[in-house]
């Protein structure tokens, strides 16, 4: 048989050969357990961290419509939380969105890592959509669960799994804006870093231990690079703790497994 004659594989369905009968029997079965395993810990933490964002907007002045239209709109908390910090100290708007930008890179990684994982079918344009329910919350709990769906459901999953994580956001907003002053500042900043500390927890159960060691690598550089220089110390710390840990897994977990050398 010519190459031409054989059958279409698709590179992100290997991982799932030699397992059992597919976990989904349709796309819409997909979509709605995407989005019965957000309605529980997932939406509850991210509405926490937006009561919380909720809270600072109208603390820092800002009217109830623009805080949740950052919510809606932007969908990404720490850029929420630049553009109101970077609004009250009065910066332009070229720096704002700059700024804003910068701290929206994270979304590049996520995307050419959970994307190319979808069927080769759904790969279109029409991810431009579905790229705005891509989040932190979504994606880690993506990575852990896409092993076992079939690529032909991932993407109704994943649909499923951001759009409760987005809608949620908005009445999590507007919340956080009428209980501003009812709530100590202290629990409001510790509600808008809730979503991050949980994102990080769900991410050490992904099976590579390339993984876990870069976020105890981060744990420790973290604080030492704030030391260093505050401004940059969180895109520092990424990139050494990351750096650092891509090499051991090349050089040591690799090489003991066998996949190297």
């Amino acid at each position: 048989m010519s190459s031409s004659d054989q059958p279409y594989i698709d590179p992100s369905e290997i991982a799932l050969e030699g397992s059992a009968a597919e976990r989904f029997q349709s796309r819409e079965d997909a979509f709605w357990t995407g989005i019965r395993d957000a309605a529980g810990a997932p939406a509850m933490v991210l509405f926490a961290g937006m009561v919380g964002f909720g809270a600072m907007g109208k603390t820092n002045g800002f009217d109830v419509w623009f805080t949740t239209f950052t919510s809606l709109f932007m969908f990404a908390l720490p850029g929420q939380v630049v553009l109101l910090e970077m609004a009250i100290t009065g910066s332009s708007v070229i720096a704002i969105a700059l700024a804003v930008t910068l701290t929206s890179t994270r979304f590049i990684t996520m995307t050419v890592t959970l994307f190319p994982q979808f069927h080769h079918k759904d790969r279109n344009r029409s991810l431009y959509a579905s790229v705005h329910l891509l989040a932190m919350t979504a994606w880690a709990i993506s990575m852990r669960e896409f092993h076992s769906i079939e690529t032909k459901h991932r993407l109704s999953y994943f649909v499923g799994l951001g759009l409760i994580c987005w809608l949620i956001s908005v009445p999590g907003t507007i919340l956080g804006f009428y209980l501003a002053g009812m709530v100590p500042p202290a629990i409001t900043l510790g509600l808008v870093f809730i979503n991050p500390l949980f994102f990080l927890l769900t991410f050490t159960e992904v099976n590579p231990w390339i993984n876990r060691i870069a976020l105890m690598l981060g744990c420790i550089f973290g604080p030492i690079f704030f030391i260093v220089d505050r401004d940059t110390s969180l895109l520092t710390s990424g990139l050494v703790a990351g750096t650092i840990a891509y090499f051991i897994d090349r050089k040591f977990l690799r090489k003991k497994a066998g996949i190297i050398g």
